[in-house]
């Protein structure tokens, strides 16, 4: 069957490519690089499974700028667009995915839309009143940065957000695209699967949170932090996972995700979610203040990626680091390779790795890398695992 993926990033490319296996996929895109380089079978973005199986696997994909091309006779419609948190309206700005659904209702009018960007919860709700249509259903994506194809692969569990015969379907089809088929598959009500994409990274900046106050606790009183976690960890209902301290959460979901429940919560009592919000400001504030303490003349920072394999630097916290500390007066200088400007937030950038090392006298960077191992004495971190 046709499928149409509006939307060319993590949560885009790698649904096209896992459905593209045994269906026909036309990926929909507003910029035209992106587009190009998918039908030059070259990823847009950085992961490599989504590298290997573009030049290696027999995929029935290709990739347009065309709607209408797109979306004529698709069964499905998918939407992977960007839904980023307006702070003003305390909403997501999900803009970009009702442009797409009003275009599949003009142009594919008997295709089930499936919406799997992040969206409020009562999101899908409000589409069908709006359109009066009720082929619109939620699906949420669980995939890590620079992971996507192989979490698509390899599932933790698929929700879909509706009981009809489609949402079936649709199931089926993740099912026979992933490696592994022994993964739970859940199908629930449309609000429910909103608000379990939300909870779930919420809980995830929770655990996060956690930890990063634990390694200030111990940070502040001259303690081991790695022995307390490893102790901590040691309880099978907490477990040694999930557990390396960090400059902050970050990255296209957790810091949007975790607003978005806030403003969910409305009316509703809670202590929780709020503070999981305003730990991480907290956490941010701590790591500048123990950069600032070391009075530096010029601080290097190291990456402003999120993680490792990724290209994505969005919300990333060591851009909070690195805003506090310049507030102080303290200088900055940028390595980030993925970067073309010459300037991030008016700081040099510098490609010259070696340079960049011999110019500063304080590294800082969220992850530690083999790449920094001989200027080990003047980098400033909080990984203790050399994981993400």
């Amino acid at each position: 069957m046709k499928i149409t993926v509006a939307g060319l990033g993590y949560v885009g490319m790698s649904i096209a490519v896992l459905l593209a296996q045994h269906n026909k996929v036309v990926a929909l895109d507003v910029n035209p690089v992106r587009v190009d380089l998918v039908n030059a079978r070259r990823s847009p973005i950085e992961d490599p499974d989504i590298t290997q199986w573009l030049s290696e696997k027999s995929l029935d994909l290709t990739a347009t700028t065309d709607a209408t091309a797109a979306l004529q006779d698709a069964h499905f419609v998918v939407i992977a667009t960007p839904t980023n948190y307006d702070s003003r309206s305390n909403h997501f700005d999900t803009s970009s995915v009702q442009k797409v659904i009003d275009l599949a209702r003009r142009h594919a009018p008997e295709a089930t839309i499936v919406v799997k960007s992040t969206v409020p919860v009562g999101f899908v709700d409000e589409m069908r009143a709006a359109t009066g249509y009720d082929g619109i259903v939620f699906s949420p994506e669980f995939l890590r940065e620079g992971r996507a194809l192989y979490d698509n692969l390899h599932p933790s569990r698929i929700v879909v957000g509706d009981h009809s015969p489609a949402a079936r379907e649709f199931a089926d089809l993740l099912v026979q695209g992933a490696l592994r088929k022994d993964m739970p598959v859940l199908f629930t009500g449309a609000i429910e699967a909103e608000a379990i994409k939300l909870f779930s990274n919420t809980y995830l900046a929770l655990r996060v949170a956690y930890f990063n106050e634990l390694d200030s606790y111990a940070v502040s009183r001259g303690l081991n932090t790695r022995e307390i976690i490893e102790g901590v960890g040691l309880d099978p209902r907490i477990g040694a996972h999930y557990n390396n301290p960090s400059f902050g959460y970050g990255g296209y979901c957790l810091p949007k995700d975790t607003k978005q429940l806030l403003a969910n919560y409305d009316q509703v009592p809670q202590q929780l979610i709020a503070a999981v919000v305003e730990s991480n400001r907290t956490r941010k504030d701590f790591i500048a203040d123990q950069i600032i303490a070391r009075q530096p003349k010029l601080v290097g920072v190291y990456r402003l990626v999120m993680k490792a394999g990724s290209d994505n630097f969005r919300d990333s916290s060591i851009q909070g680091i690195m805003k506090r500390i310049k507030a102080k007066g303290i200088p900055c200088i940028v390595y980030e390779p993925v970067l073309a400007e010459d300037h991030f937030f008016h700081s040099p950038v510098v490609r010259d790795l070696d340079a960049f090392k011999k110019q500063v006298d304080l590294i800082v960077t969220n992850r530690m890398t083999p790449e920094l191992a001989d200027v080990e004495d003047k980098v400033f971190t909080r990984d203790l695992y050399g994981v993400d």
